[in-house]
């Protein structure tokens, strides 16, 4: 069982969350028995913090992102105030015409709920899969984009009802759309640990949003909602010794 840990600056700001909190526990309950029983997690982290979005990314850590986990820990920002900031702000600083398109984005991450918010959480607790042969202790230099952007399918897909997955995709494919020319002139291989030092929110979002319409191609498409199928094929890849780029090896060069 995960501890809960509360780190908030004070009582009030704890009153503030906890309701959230409470929702966001009770769904993990059920999303932690789904990867139980069909997707091999064994070891579940040792605790949750729970924290604002600002102590996540200026105390805990440096990376702009509310939300995080290494071997025993995830640290998340339940608040759904914070992650509709959090989402609208990818579009502060950008040169972006006003368009049906950037009000679609902006309606869509105005509406986002706490069924939204879960997904984030469910995607920390999925690294934790015994399916992704990485460790948590070794470099992450380069090709992680298979295991990002599996965390974002199967929490999203798995949690989320139909419709509102359908629109998730669209504005994703939106927001490819309106940043991959500016900030994803290099493959999908190149996506590791040195991605999270660019200065710009949605050049580092960037790698999340191809990850995650590359993976959704790949179970839905390729391999006909097979996602085991897929899982099988990434884990010959590795054991084989990574011959070659995993997006050539996958065949999704073009995300």
């Amino acid at each position: 069982m995960m501890k809960q840990i509360y780190a908030f600056e004070s009582i009030q700001d704890y009153e503030i969350y906890k309701d959230e909190i409470h929702v966001l526990n009770k769904k993990l309950t059920a999303y932690k028995e789904l990867l139980i029983n069909q997707f091999e997690l064994k070891e579940v982290p040792k605790s949750i913090v729970w924290t604002s979005s600002k102590i996540a990314t200026t105390v805990f850590s440096q990376v702009p992102v509310p939300a995080y986990t290494n071997r025993e820990t995830i640290y998340m920002s339940p608040s759904v105030s914070e992650w509709k900031a959090f989402y609208l702000s990818q579009l502060d600083d950008e040169e972006l015409e006003n368009s049906d398109e950037i009000q679609y984005i902006k309606n869509y991450f105005h509406s986002l709920t706490i069924d939204d918010v879960f997904c984030i959480l469910a995607h920390e607790l999925t690294h934790h899969i015994e399916l992704f042969p990485d460790e948590f202790e070794e470099e992450r230099h380069n090709s992680i984009w298979f295991e990002e952007g599996m965390c974002e399918y199967l929490s999203q897909r798995m949690t989320l009802p139909e419709q509102r997955y359908k629109e998730l995709r669209e504005n994703e494919n939106s927001m490819i759309k309106l940043f991959k020319p500016k900030y994803g002139g290099f493959s999908l291989d190149d996506f590791g640990a040195d991605s999270y030092n660019q200065t710009s929110l949605a050049s580092i979002m960037l790698n999340y949003w191809r990850s995650a319409a590359a993976v959704h191609y790949l179970v839905e498409c390729r391999y006909e909602g097979n996602v085991m199928k897929v899982f099988s094929n990434y884990i010959e890849w590795h054991e084989n010794g990574r011959q070659q780029p995993f997006t050539e090896y996958f065949g999704v060069e073009k995300f």
